[in-house]
């Protein structure tokens, strides 16, 4: 499309202009979105509440807030993180230095989900000015509320050869992948992620896939259960489950199934009241290809419903449903669920789960609950997963210091905190050699110099 095309062309020359690149520059940016974001904070919970019926706590907390406290620590370690890092030499280099300078890659389009629309659009655009590139952000269609917000707001913000949203559906996601940009984030289905990167190796780019996959929650018999079930009630309903960190299922040891299931029933009804489709404050499911989606995942499982399977279609909105007895072919089980949905499994020991867990999708998080170091040790160790909690679910993310990302099918490269700086930076090695002497060993007319070289080199 010739607007996209025309819009790429004006950010390759301002890129190219460089003022990106400088410190001040990106520091007065970030400080703008800052300001962005807090000035019209109201009109983005409006948005938030329109697309999702998010509560203003939950909106404040999963998004605006997140985003503020990203750039908040970004602002405060910009400086430290762009100064060239000098690293150590070996004998062979003796003389010489060793430096890593951190390089924008130039035009990076960020194509971010419904889900979180304010925080997945932005806190990837957080690490893409620090590290002083120009963006092209395409947010999600199904929120359009907060996408058409985004689109007035970063207009008004910033000029569009530095930043610009680009709303509008797939084909416009096609088109901005068909284009010849210098780096790509997405977020989004695992699905779509493999779309995204066969359209980024026609051209080479360099790609980050945040995607998603079954998330599991290992419940093991020494569990504190009302702290668990409280703390998986709360992960698991954020959003309305419409989360890609969520738990998505409960793998239960044998001998407390009954006990947890009670304290989850509890904690749901102390969180959220006996009556959550008339609660106010619960999320609605996005739109009604995905509550149908999740419904029919109900009516259809072959367990059995201890708490919950009712719905309400005109609000979009869905009890929480525990079902137990789910086997790996029940409906539930045969796609991430991404909804208020909780299948329960039991084990009777660790051996299953890992012995499953190993030949299954690499999850993008894991959550375990237990009292005991071998046991979590021992799953660390031997599973291969994006992220992990301990006798929690979802907190990992909103630790700055801790970089968050999938592996294999739940995603490719990571961000927040100093790992989006690096994610949107490319590292250049550079090496200063020495001009006060020469080191003869390395030349082919040095008559010992291979006895030498063998010795320094082993």
């Amino acid at each position: 499309m010739e607007m996209i095309k025309n819009l790429i062309h004006s950010q390759k020359q301002f890129f190219s202009s460089g003022q990106t690149k400088g410190l001040d520059f990106r520091i007065k940016n970030l400080k703008t979105l800052k300001s962005m974001i807090i000035e019209n904070e109201n009109a983005l919970m409006e948005a938030l509440n329109k697309d999702l019926n998010k509560s203003e706590f939950e909106a404040y907390t999963t998004e605006i807030g997140f985003v503020l406290s990203e750039i908040s620590f970004t602002l405060k370690n910009i400086k430290k993180w762009c100064k060239p890092k000098r690293t150590k030499s070996t004998l062979t280099h003796f003389g010489s230095k060793g430096y890593v300078y951190k390089e924008p890659y130039g035009i990076a389009l960020i194509i971010s989900p419904w889900n979180y629309p304010i925080n997945l659009a932005l806190a990837p655009m957080i690490g893409a000015i620090a590290a002083g590139n120009c963006a092209i952000l395409k947010p999600s269609e199904l929120t359009p509320n907060t996408s058409g917000l985004l689109k007035i707001l970063i207009n008004k913000y910033f000029p569009t050869e530095y930043i610009e949203v680009i709303e509008g559906d797939s084909q416009i996601s096609q088109a901005l992948l068909n284009e010849d940009v210098d780096y790509i984030f997405f977020t989004g289905s695992t699905h779509v992620g493999k779309l995204v990167m066969e359209a980024a190796a026609k051209h080479l780019t360099p790609v980050t896939l945040e995607l998603g996959g079954k998330s599991p929650t290992i419940v093991h018999s020494d569990a504190k259960l009302t702290l668990a079930a409280k703390r998986i009630v709360w992960g698991k309903l954020l959003n309305a489950g419409q989360t890609c960190v969520a738990p998505d299922y409960l793998f239960v040891h044998e001998s407390i199934k009954y006990s947890f299931i009670e304290e989850v029933k509890k904690a749901i009804s102390d969180l959220y009241g006996l009556n959550i489709l008339n609660n106010s404050n619960y999320t609605k499911i996005i739109n009604k290809h995905h509550f149908r989606r999740l419904t029919k995942m109900i009516a259809e499982t072959g367990g059995q419903i201890q708490l919950g399977g009712n719905w309400e279609e005109d609000q979009q909105k869905i009890e929480p449903t525990i079902i137990e007895n789910v086997t790996w072919n029940d409906s539930t089980m045969a796609e991430e669920i991404f909804g208020p949905i909780i299948p329960l499994i039991t084990y009777q020991n660790i051996e299953e789960i890992i012995k499953h867990l190993s030949s299954s999708p690499k999850p993008l998080a894991l959550y375990l609950f237990t009292e005991s170091n071998q046991v979590s040790n021992r799953l660390i160790e031997e599973l291969s997963f994006g992220s992990c909690c301990i006798n929690d679910t979802v907190y990992q993310i909103a630790n700055p210091h801790l970089p968050f990302g999938g592996v294999g099918a739940s995603g490719t490269g990571s961000y927040h905190g100093k790992k989006s700086f690096d994610e949107f930076s490319h590292e250049k090695s550079v090496l200063k050699q020495t001009t006060l002497f020469d080191i003869p060993l390395r030349y082919p007319n040095n008559k010992n110099g291979l006895g030498l070289i063998k010795k320094i080199m082993k």
